[in-house]
């Protein structure tokens, strides 16, 4: 008798651990089996290495890779040279040098894969996956830029899709180089990835923060000489601007009166707006994460959270996150998370709202006047544009220019940054470039 209840307790703990393994193999199957389905070691999806079905679109049915389809089952890409380099950094490579691209993340997508049927489907060719970018566009951007490295995002800040997606120096995915020869940031998208000082179009985070803190701003005056100088050290202006209130500050960039605010503000407000603004949030873009920026607002140097809160110092800008808040300024505060694949029907995740109505209604006003008075209407024609440029000092180079704003047009809600590494101001480089992608994607 005790043997029989010996073994029917072995059989319980043995049915037991079956369970138990049965439920987290479905547990794991069900959370990793599309990463098992598309391993490189099946061989139904792959050839030589590489994916051989699916086919990426831009969002207007342009063809940019056609997996499996091109000498020695490489993918088909695009005819023309100088889309195939713009698209890059969107589309990526066999070789997956590209982390963030459609041909890694959305690997799942492009093969078709569900718990149910696996890889199969019906054409044998898996998936269509369409992008949320314009390829013209893109080549336009990355034409604009011409020999100087940088990037160029655009997106509607109604629906959240990203029309434009450029990042310099690029690579032809028809005949990747090779990674260990390949000039540095190659295979990085910046917009995504990157992080970078912004200059002046940072003063936007600013101007916030001393809307809603300042009680006093309204009376704000500043008498620009060209310096200020804190303890010993100077902070320099371009030009000495004169009598400034805080609408003039900023359309004149005026780095001296933005120390000055910057100081009244206080580190600990200073680093709440950076974060307020989203600038160091990290978004699920379909799948994919920007970089966070990073800032420094030191409590101990009041020259040192000058040049902070003029976009200098330590402040490190993540593009795309910028390109977010410019959204949010021109929807009244709150912003729409961007988005990679182009749907018909739009479903919208917003952001957390980083502004008040009013204040996003004034920063408005005041970007406007940038406009009117610094970077001429007519440099725009046909757009009712909002923006900030900046110039950020680059150690022994040339400083990088940037350039970031929206335009109101119903039928066009695009938020937008540029940034031209190693060339000038941002008024005289990155501005043109924002506007002849614009003017494409406008009239597309």
């Amino acid at each position: 008798m005790r043997k029989l209840e010996k073994r029917a307790i072995l059989c319980l703990l043995m049915a037991l651990v079956l369970a138990l393994g049965m439920c987290l193999f479905v547990f794991r199957f069900v959370r990793d089996g599309d990463k098992w389905a598309t391993f490189h070691a099946n061989e139904h999806i792959y050839k030589n290495g590489c994916l051989s079905i699916g086919t990426i679109y831009d969002r207007n049915g342009m063809r940019l890779a056609a997996n499996g389809l091109g000498p020695g089952g490489r993918p088909r890409y695009a005819g023309n040279a100088g889309i195939r380099r713009a698209t890059a950094h969107a589309v990526g490579d066999v070789q997956g040098n590209v982390s963030t691209s459609a041909e890694a993340v959305f690997k799942k997508q492009i093969v078709g894969y569900n718990p149910l049927t696996g890889t199969y489907s019906v054409t044998g060719r898996g998936n269509d996956v369409k992008l949320s970018i314009s390829a013209k566009a893109c080549r336009t951007a990355y034409n604009a830029l011409g020999n100087h490295n940088g990037l160029v995002g655009v997106y509607n800040y109604h629906t959240g899709e990203i029309l434009c997606m450029v990042s310099k120096p690029t690579f032809d995915p028809a005949s990747p180089p090779n990674p260990n020869t390949a000039a540095s940031g190659t295979f990085m998208n910046k917009f995504l990835s990157g992080r970078m000082a912004p200059g002046s179009i940072f003063k936007l985070v600013t101007s916030a923060a001393a809307i809603d803190t300042l009680p006093d701003l309204d009376r704000f005056q500043y008498y620009c000489t060209g310096s200020r100088v804190i303890n010993g050290e100077k902070i320099n202006c371009t030009a000495a601007h004169g009598q400034e209130d805080f609408a003039g500050a900023l359309a004149n960039s005026c780095n001296c009166a933005f120390s000055v605010l910057a100081d009244r503000i206080g580190a600990k407000t200073m680093a709440r707006y950076a974060k307020k603004c989203g600038l160091t949030t990290s978004y699920d873009i379909s799948g994919v994460r920007n970089a966070p920026g990073v800032f420094e607002f030191p409590s101990n140097s009041t020259f040192n959270l000058g040049w902070a809160g003029i976009g200098q110092w330590k402040d490190q800008l993540n593009p795309c996150s910028m390109m977010v808040y410019m959204g949010g300024i021109a929807s009244g505060g709150t912003s729409v998370v961007p988005k990679l694949v182009h749907h018909t029907v739009a479903s919208v995740d917003h952001t957390d709202r980083m502004l008040s109505t009013s204040t996003a209604n004034r920063l408005k006003r005041m970007m406007k006047n940038n406009v009117r008075k610094t970077y001429g209407t007519r440099n725009f024609p046909g757009l009712d544009i909002y923006a900030k440029s900046g110039t950020a000092e680059v150690a022994n180079q040339r400083p990088n220019a940037w350039f970031s704003g929206f335009i109101a047009d119903k039928g066009h809600p695009y938020a937008f940054i540029v940034c031209v590494e190693n060339s000038g101001t941002g008024a005289n480089y990155a501005a043109p470039v924002a506007n002849k992608v614009l003017q494409e994607l406008v009239n597309e």
